[in-house]
């Protein structure tokens, strides 16, 4: 099977057909979604749509684009939902730099309390990076010197610094469709270097449809699309690289009950 480690089943795009969406997923071979927390504000939602089906999970986090509103400065918050059977990581946080919809210093705060959250949890960090990978990789250093925490590198479209660190700190990464698009080259050659054995892919729909869908909405049912590329990528098999890709996101998200049978 496959897993859609990263979507956004809350958001309205979803909301006239979200069992239709749901049931596409599954008979693409999609048995298992997490779906991501961005807002406090919205967490609620968040978390109805992954009480509502028994192969949906969710995480709970503050996006760096909210931080100026819903920054976190101490992780007592984060703690305390986490602690919702459902819920199964802590974000999306970090930085970006590229639309700057909070100031710098609120993004740096609220993802250093979220790292505080995972630490505390045991709960894996969900990172968001864009046009910040120096300080990203930096901050990520700094923090786990104070203490180890587990994580990834949400759909992951960073330079090498960022990979390289992650992998260093034992950090897992998740591809998402931009890994199909025709200009993304030297990002397919960053991901060959990629062990096996770090890597997951997501959709983050309702953005990023992978081609051949692009410029569609996007949903779980398309991560087969990005699994495909990637196998490509790595010259295996498509059946090797779903079974390692599902096994990675269960040693990684080990608070999320694994199908009885995770083979299609």
């Amino acid at each position: 099977m496959l897993v859609d480690s990263h979507c956004h089943l809350d958001f309205p795009e979803f909301a006239p057909e979200l069992d239709a969406v749901v049931e596409r997923a599954r008979a693409a071979g999609v048995g298992t979604m997490l779906t991501i927390g961005t807002s406090l504000e919205r967490f609620p939602g968040v978390r109805a749509v992954a009480e509502r089906f028994p192969d949906v999970w969710c995480s709970v986090g503050v996006h760096p684009h909210e931080a100026k509103d819903e920054g976190q400065s101490a992780p007592d918050t984060l703690i305390e939902l986490a602690s919702h059977p459902k819920v199964v990581g802590i974000g999306e946080t970090g930085l970006d730099y590229y639309y700057e919809h909070s100031p710098r210093e609120e993004q740096r705060e609220s993802f250093r309390a979220h790292i505080a959250a995972s630490r505390a949890t045991g709960l894996p960090l969900i990172v968001h990076t864009r046009d910040a990978d120096e300080e990203t990789a930096q901050m990520l250093r700094e923090e786990q010197g104070k203490g180890a925490f587990p994580g990834l590198i949400h759909c992951f479209s960073s330079g090498r610094l960022v990979s390289e660190t992650a992998l260093e700190l034992g950090m897992y990464i998740s591809l998402s469709g931009i890994v199909t698009f025709k200009a993304a080259e030297e990002l397919r050659q960053i991901v060959h270097d990629i062990p096996l054995d770090r890597i997951l892919v997501e959709t983050d729909a309702p953005y990023l449809a992978p081609m051949p869908k692009r410029g569609k909405r996007n949903e779980p049912a398309f991560v087969a699309h990005t699994a495909a590329k990637v196998a490509e990528i790595k010259d295996i098999g498509m059946a090797e690289f779903m079974a390692a890709t599902t096994d990675n996101f269960f040693r990684l998200f080990n608070k999320v009950s694994a199908p009885a049978d995770k083979t299609v």
